[in-house]
């Protein structure tokens, strides 16, 4: 989506956000018609974009997941027994999550009595928790795309909050069938999503920008 980006400046940070995708009523719509990230559409498996592992976003991110993963009972975590004897993560540097039969360890498949869907993300509602504190944050950002660059003056950065396209995939992306924020299938929400995303565009940017930034895009 190409459209106008919205700038708001906050001490050495300025922050570029895609007005359009913002304004737009792009919404999760995991379980209701989510066709999935594989080479063919997959709705049954209600896989979502849970189909790779989560991409970790360094050391203390694989610590923290570590530690809330340390956390799930087999109750609301199908891959428990797989957890405890493999561990969670794809290899010893911890920066990625496995992925046993087809999809991350961490889904929990459909059917299972501890609910469907993230492991974590159940976990953290019971707990009575942002499930953004205990996801990875590739997870609970997406579809929020945040790209960092340095700025003009020296120690200034910039950095664009977009939605996420195929080609943030890489070659994944080439192979994808669908992607949500590409077709119409998911543009069925009914609030902006500068308001429904607020949570974690807050967690991205901080109350101050994010404030400025719900007055300037939401519907008047």
């Amino acid at each position: 989506m190409d459209g106008p980006f919205e700038e708001i400046a906050e001490g050495d940070v300025t922050w570029r956000f895609e007005a359009d995708f913002l304004r737009s009523r792009w919404t999760c719509i995991w379980g209701r018609g989510c066709l999935g990230i594989r080479a063919e559409p997959t709705p049954e498996l209600k896989q979502g974009c849970c189909s790779v592992g989560a991409e970790l976003d360094g050391p203390d991110e694989g610590a923290r997941v570590s530690a809330y993963a340390a956390m799930l009972e087999p109750k609301r975590f199908e891959h428990h027994a797989q957890a405890a004897t493999d561990g969670v993560f794809a290899d010893e540097r911890r920066l990625s999550t496995r992925v046993v039969d087809g999809a991350c360890i961490f889904l929990n498949r459909p059917g299972f009595e501890g609910g469907e869907g993230c492991a974590l993300h159940l976990a953290a509602l019971d707990a009575d928790e942002p499930p953004l504190e205990w996801k990875p944050s590739v997870c609970w950002q997406l579809p929020l795309k945040v790209e960092w660059e340095p700025g003009e003056q020296t120690n200034t950065e910039v950095a664009t909050v977009r939605g996420w396209t195929r080609a943030d995939w890489n070659e994944d992306g080439d192979e994808m069938h669908w992607c949500c924020t590409e077709g119409p299938e998911a543009y069925v929400g009914d609030r902006p999503v500068v308001e429904s995303l607020g949570e974690e565009l807050e967690s991205i940017v901080g109350t101050t920008v994010y404030v400025e930034l719900r007055r300037r895009l939401s519907p008047s």
